[in-house]
């Protein structure tokens, strides 16, 4: 391994040890304003450890406090490309749990994860969703269900978009891309196929700067809508916020 590469995972090893400490010592005794606030500035220092800088584009809208947030799904740093500027409780795949740290920091965070396939898992989660939207909390889930490469989209699966009608809050779509420095796709990041996650952390580390567009788009009123509904407009506007792939 390169030794400048070597030096950047030791920075990450050294980031998240430190957030580990962090989350078992102080997150107890801390409000949700308080815990937001520690996640925002750890995950943007995370990012930039990666070589990762965030930016909202023109177009962009203000974040609602209380909704339902939803986004296409490119690689494990959408989590904390969202938490560097409106930190949200998570619902994630259940293999993220097990991912090297990350997955126990992900955990301690307040991310709630779902196994695939579990009828169970999603009725409990479905609840427990509906619970923490009444309560005042933001959540954020990935519709697609899965990573895909950028360029395109994945159909948006509708059964938790249910929560937002239950709860009677709106939902919130943002678009989110990574570029390089000529504003083209950076598809070092694209966290697909059989990829493992130690593959695509070398793939980001040993990359160019990379700048995550984060689109938040107008938010969408859910009283007397239908899931599918919600889904198929939620897809629609994600994807035309997305950029194309030039030919």
């Amino acid at each position: 391994m390169k030794p400048l590469l070597t030096y950047r995972f030791a920075r990450i090893a050294f980031h998240i040890f430190y957030g580990m400490a962090k989350s078992a010592l102080l997150f107890p005794w801390l409000d949700t304003a308080g815990r937001n606030k520690r996640i925002r500035r750890w995950s943007t220092q995370l990012l930039a450890i990666c070589g990762v800088q965030v930016e909202l584009p023109a177009g962009s809208v203000p974040v609602l406090e209380h909704a339902m947030v939803v986004a296409n799904h490119v690689s494990w740093l959408d989590i904390f490309v969202i938490n560097a500027v409106h930190p949200c409780r998570f619902v994630a795949k259940a293999e993220i749990r097990a991912w090297p740290l990350l997955g126990w920091l992900a955990g301690r965070a307040g991310t709630i994860f779902i196994s695939r396939g579990s009828k169970r898992d999603l009725r409990l989660i479905f609840q427990g969703l509906v619970d923490k939207l009444q309560a005042g909390e933001r959540v954020a889930f990935f519709p697609e269900g899965t990573t895909g490469a950028q360029g395109g989209i994945l159909p948006f699966h509708a059964n938790l978009f249910e929560a937002a009608i239950d709860a009677q809050v709106p939902v919130q779509p943002m678009a989110v891309a990574y570029v390089n420095s000529a504003g083209r796709l950076h598809h070092a990041v694209d966290f697909i196929g059989d990829m493992s996650f130690g593959q695509s952390m070398v793939a980001i580390l040993s990359s160019p700067p990379i700048t995550a567009r984060l689109t938040c788009l107008a938010p969408i009123a859910t009283a007397g809508a239908h899931r599918r509904d919600l889904a198929a407009a939620t897809q629609a506007l994600v994807a035309a916020a997305l950029p194309v792939e030039a030919v």
